[in-house]
């Protein structure tokens, strides 16, 4: 489903984000805590009962604590197991999602990234979805990230998101667009 992440962070995720983000890249590991920071947001997205145990409040800091370190110690960079820390006695373990998506658009933006939504009536193929990311790059001036979604009722042309952006060339909104014309040239 098309979406991009800005538009469901908050300003403290995106302060924390840019936090975890600035010390990563002090350390060279802005990509490789991004991509687990992308791993651990999926794990919390896809179980529901793990969710639940961030956030419920009848749960202390200290069992929290116990059960992230014994989870992750080991298996995650150590810079995000101690954020993940830092998270838990804040009380903002609930936010990671959050805070995952913010940190995946500020490191976007750090790489000269863009990521671009692109909605199509028929399932590109691999060099037209190529050739849109090229002239999309080029328009932009960024390296755009293309995310492809399928939707028949386009007909035809292509729906492309970028940011808050929504640039429509569909032939669905350009008989929109005549039909309008038409209703509004007819005599009253």
């Amino acid at each position: 489903m098309p979406g991009q992440h800005s538009q469901h962070t908050s300003p403290v995720a995106a302060a924390y984000a840019q936090s975890l983000l600035e010390l990563a890249i002090e350390r060279n590991t802005a990509e490789a805590i991004g991509q687990e920071l992308g791993d651990l947001k999926k794990i919390v997205a896809e179980n529901p009962s793990f969710r639940a145990f961030l956030s419920n409040p009848g749960i202390s800091e200290a069992e929290r604590g116990e059960v992230i370190k014994r989870t992750f110690e080991g298996r995650v960079n150590p810079l995000l197991l101690n954020f993940l820390n830092v998270l838990n006695d804040k009380g903002r373990l609930a936010s990671i999602i959050m805070i995952a998506d913010a940190y995946d658009d500020l490191l976007d933006e750090k790489l000269g990234k863009v990521e671009v939504d692109v909605t199509v009536a028929q399932k590109l193929s691999a060099e037209q979805l190529e050739e849109v990311r090229r002239r999309v790059s080029a328009a932009l001036g960024k390296d755009a990230v293309i995310h492809q979604y399928v939707d028949e009722s386009i007909i035809g042309g292509l729906v492309l998101r970028v940011q808050d952006k929504l640039i429509d060339s569909s032939v669905r909104s350009q008989l929109r667009a005549l039909r309008d014309k038409l209703l509004a040239a007819r005599p009253a």
